[in-house]
């Protein structure tokens, strides 16, 4: 059962950050980019190849946190384990760099799910 919660958390924040993919990469400087990112047009416009770049990798993590879900162990565990830490240690980043909020909605739950992980793989072994 823990494994099912941790494999459901792993997917979530590897969904999560395909829209943070779409959002940066697609709608950088449409409205609802503008909005989620607290940018105006101008600014948008002038960020905008910085933030497809951004969105690239966002869809990097995205892809390695699937993965993590596709192959068996122990691999599927070191996998979690690295691109989850990848995820917590980019939103400590961009919460001390670029936004506070950053750190609820990237470091937090990545943080949860790499301790879920942990757990399940220590039940299991």
């Amino acid at each position: 059962m823990l494994q099912l919660i941790a494999n459901i958390l792993v997917l979530l924040i590897g969904l999560l950050h395909v829209y943070i993919l779409v959002l940066e990469m697609f709608l950088w400087d449409k409205p609802k980019g503008l909005k989620a990112f607290g940018n105006t047009l101008e600014k948008a416009q002038l960020t905008k190849v910085m933030a497809q770049n951004q969105g690239l990798y966002n869809g990097f993590l995205a892809a390695g946190l699937f993965w993590s879900l596709l192959v068996s162990q122990p691999f599927s565990y070191y996998l979690a384990n690295f691109f989850l830490g990848c995820v917590a240690i980019a939103g400590i980043y961009g919460a001390a760099t670029a936004s506070k909020k950053i750190l609820f909605i990237q470091t937090i739950p990545a943080t949860i799910a790499l301790i879920l992980v942990n757990l399940a793989w220590l039940a299991n072994h």
